[in-house]
């Protein structure tokens, strides 16, 4: 027998006479909401992910490129044409490791479409929540230019004078072609 010497029985699901009392009870001198208080209970449905149409675009140009037969990563070191930063007193093997992939990115940043100003604001509250998150790799897709003035690639550049300043940043590389290539960069974090 349960404590209290009383048996436990069965709810039917219709409250019994004694259901009723205790209840009665339990709610004396309480007062009901008037129907101008009551708000309809919404329910929340969870937004969909958009779709990424530019990394869908960067594939696309990533495949063709390398059709045509990619440039190495060697050749592009040489062009001068891919960021790469190491913080000061790190090892070069740090940076060897990254661009190979050692590390999986964690989270992603898709800069595509927006202007500098908005690119800075939206990379500041990344790196803020990738701080908070203990992140250690992530990427950040600053695109090619394609489609930019003179299809020049603006926040490219833009990323390569800002991320060097910013404490938490240890290094930084292009991408592998098939997380974006010279459209993107990863970037190791002090986790």
């Amino acid at each position: 027998m349960p404590k209290g010497g009383m048996r436990a029985k069965k709810s039917s699901g219709t409250p019994t006479a004694d259901d009723l009392a205790l209840f009665r009870e339990a709610t004396a001198g309480t007062q009901p909401l008037s129907p101008s208080n009551l708000k309809p209970i919404a329910t929340v449905k969870p937004k969909p992910k958009p779709i990424p149409v530019q990394s869908f675009l960067d594939c696309h140009d990533a495949l063709a490129e390398s059709i045509a037969g990619p440039v190495s990563w060697e050749q592009a070191m040489e062009t001068g044409d891919e960021l790469v930063y190491l913080k000061l007193g790190l090892s070069r093997d740090l940076l060897r490791k990254l661009r190979r992939g050692h590390w999986v990115a964690q989270d992603e940043l898709d800069l595509h479409g927006l202007n500098q100003v908005q690119a800075r604001l939206m990379l500041g509250e990344f790196l803020a929540e990738c701080r908070r998150r203990h992140l250690r790799c992530v990427r950040i897709i600053h695109g090619k230019g394609l489609r930019s003035p003179n299809r020049e690639p603006v926040l490219k550049h833009k990323l390569n004078q800002w991320l060097p300043r910013c404490q938490e940043i240890l290094a930084y590389s292009q991408a592998p072609q098939n997380l974006g290539g010279s459209g993107a960069l990863l970037v190791l974090l002090d986790g």
